[in-house]
């Protein structure tokens, strides 16, 4: 039996001779990449990598070899595919035919705004963290009417919640995004903290019913579960329980809302931060109907769906790896009427104008299905 050292200086020699014929194969991707530029051809081919990988493992009859060479193969033709990305993503005009860049939105005294509840509503709130407090603005009732509405250009930008700390993404927001033809501008976070108001004169002692919405209930269970004779009732968001307690003027009856909510509409507050969880955030988008993106944008939110098949994720999202792209948030769902497709929504840190982002989303657009860019904000 040869000794280790031996073993060791054999492996050094034989991937000296695979690293240089890699870079064999490379240059040959450079001459792969010169003729798909000047026929239109596209570059990711799977007819072609699956025949050819068939024909690598067909006489393999131990089947971890057969795998190997198979998994071996996959990821040199990947790489060699977003190497041909890099080299042709500065012609891919996509982005330039979709998104203009701008200085600084549109934002000015004729802008209109709109979102869903009333005024106090967090929404409420994240519109004035962002727009100002003097910012033209309207409400609708419900969060797909904030799409609509900015579809038919009667707004000119709206809020919608895409994300809490503690109850997580807020359901069906991304599809609404997808639904229409919108995109997002910008984003706000707001801290949530929840007060317990009641119509001045009020004591927790007489309180029987207690409103708010399903979610406001659930990040207060703690608070609540020492009150187990309280009512809890569900209404459409923490403002509109504000706005009832006033409007009913009992005081037996109290909300969970926000304290801007519970000074607008004239409550006391018997408790503040009723909430389980002190960081309690949630994340609101801007949208428009205008593709634009600031220069200073620091995020670009993507939408692709996949094959269930293994690896199909993993190597789309080496694309980022491959160009050194950093990822903050990942969601996924199921794909109705498409038996095992699944959507995702990715968020990463950067610009559309960034070679590194453009680089990653040449390969993603071309090697996913219903691939879209959300927005950069």
């Amino acid at each position: 039996m040869r000794d280790l050292t031996e073993i060791r200086q054999q492996i050094d020699q034989i991937d000296q001779k695979m690293l240089a014929l890699f870079k064999e194969r490379m240059g040959c991707s450079v001459e792969v990449a010169e003729y798909k530029r000047g026929t239109g051809k596209a570059i990711y081919d799977p007819v072609r990598e699956r025949q050819k990988i068939d024909a690598l493992t067909k006489d393999e009859d131990e089947l971890i070899i057969k795998k190997s060479v198979e998994e071996m193969f996959l990821q040199m033709m990947s790489i060699s595919r977003r190497y041909q990305y890099s080299l042709l993503s500065q012609e891919d005009a996509y982005i330039d035919q979709t998104f203009e860049e701008v200085e600084a939105l549109d934002i000015n005294e004729d802008t209109k705004v709109v979102y869903q509840g009333i005024p106090g509503a967090y929404q409420e709130q994240a519109m004035v963290q962002y727009f100002g407090e003097d910012v033209k603005n309207f409400s609708v009732p419900e969060f797909k009417d904030v799409v609509k509405t900015l579809d038919r250009g009667e707004a000119d930008y709206g809020v919608l919640p895409i994300e809490n700390t503690s109850a997580g993404t807020v359901s069906g927001i991304y599809d609404m995004i997808l639904d229409y033809d919108i995109c997002v501008v910008g984003e706000e976070s707001v801290d949530v903290r929840h007060v317990l108001a009641a119509i001045p004169g009020t004591s927790l002692d007489k309180i029987e019913k207690v409103y708010s919405h399903p979610q406001g209930l659930m990040q207060c269970k703690g608070f609540l579960d020492e009150h187990p004779d309280w009512d809890q009732v569900k209404v459409a968001n923490t403002a509109i329980s504000a706005k009832k307690v006033a409007d009913d003027n009992k005081p037996v009856k109290a909300a969970i809302c926000s304290e801007r909510a519970a000074k607008m509409y004239g409550l006391e507050i018997l408790k503040r931060e009723v909430n389980d969880e002190g960081n309690n955030t949630t994340r609101f988008v801007i949208m428009s109907k205008k593709k634009q993106y600031r220069k200073d944008a620091g995020k670009v939110s993507i939408s692709f769906s996949v094959p269930h098949e293994s690896g199909s994720l993993y190597n789309i999202l080496t694309h980022f790896m491959f160009n050194n792209v950093s990822m903050s948030n990942i969601e996924s769902r199921p794909l109705p009427g498409r038996k095992w497709e699944y959507g995702f929504y990715v968020d990463v840190i950067g610009n559309l104008d960034d070679p590194a982002i453009r680089n990653s989303l040449a390969g993603i657009k071309e090697e996913t299905k219903d691939f879209r860019i959300l927005g950069n904000f």
